[in-house]
């Protein structure tokens, strides 16, 4: 893995879960951080300054075009350059369409979609200057295919991965990459509370209730992990994905072969 020595990331929703793992593995391989949420600020920082000392961080509420606008401007100021952009930031919930409540869908799509719009139009213009950057959306397998009830962050996740596409063209004959990667299911802070709900609801341990999550899904029967989705990050940002360009990269234990 070569060094990402002299580079600068923004990961958004950084504080915790996904983002975090892929902050720390960034900043292990030598990139300067810039991290964001709402989680746990300290806790966070302590473990990515660990491996950078300098890192910082961002509060920007990932729905204010404004705030995240002004914060790729302060990763340019404070670090230098904002030359990895890894859009993490996402939210969540669960209800028919027809009970869908409406603050609920303009808060996922504001938050799951339009804010990597976002910041990637506020990065692009510094990553050309250079002729350097890697963009990586999260998306989900969600982003690929549909379960019930989750109408708001499907739409967010398909969008997420046609804007990927859309901006991988637009920079197709430069030096910046921009793809999607699109995990299963992973053991996050937020899946935990369905296993534990799930554990309450149906009477069984939390090991059954992750073996029964996972079943309904996921052919491996096993949760990708935000290490593994970190891995997938770093070969991106990487010079061997100099050419992958515009992919929706699945990471869901055969989720999408079936």
């Amino acid at each position: 893995m070569s060094t990402l020595q002299g580079k600068t990331a923004l990961v958004t929703g950084s504080t915790s879960g996904i983002g975090l793992g892929i902050a720390i593995a960034l900043a292990q391989h030598g990139a300067r951080l810039m991290i964001n949420g709402f989680g746990d600020v300290e806790g966070a920082l302590a473990q990515v300054r660990a491996h950078d000392p300098e890192a910082v961080f961002n509060g920007a509420d990932m729905s204010k075009p404004e705030q995240i606008a002004a914060m790729v401007q302060a990763c340019e100021a404070q670090l230098g350059s904002c030359d990895i952009l890894v859009n993490n930031a996402g939210i969540q919930h669960v209800a028919s369409v027809e009970e869908f409540p409406v603050e609920r869908w303009d808060a996922i799509i504001a938050i799951n979609l339009s804010s990597a719009f976002h910041s990637m139009r506020a990065a692009l213009p510094g990553m050309r200057a250079r002729n350097w950057g890697r963009i990586v959306n999260m998306a989900s397998v969600h982003g690929l295919v549909a379960s019930v009830n989750k109408s708001a962050y499907i739409a967010t996740k398909h969008g997420l991965v046609g804007l990927t596409k859309a901006t991988a063209l637009e920079t197709a004959t430069t030096g910046i990459t921009v793809n999607a990667i699109c995990p299963g299911w992973v053991l996050t802070p937020l899946v935990q509370k369905q296993v534990d709900a799930r554990a309450a609801a149906e009477g069984v341990d939390k090991e059954e209730a992750k073996r029964r999550l996972l079943a309904e899904k996921q052919p491996s029967l096993q949760f990708t992990t935000p290490e593994e989705l970190a891995a997938l990050t770093l070969f991106l940002c990487g010079p061997a994905a100099r050419n992958v360009r515009g992919q929706a990269w699945a990471v869901d234990g055969g989720w999408t072969a079936q």
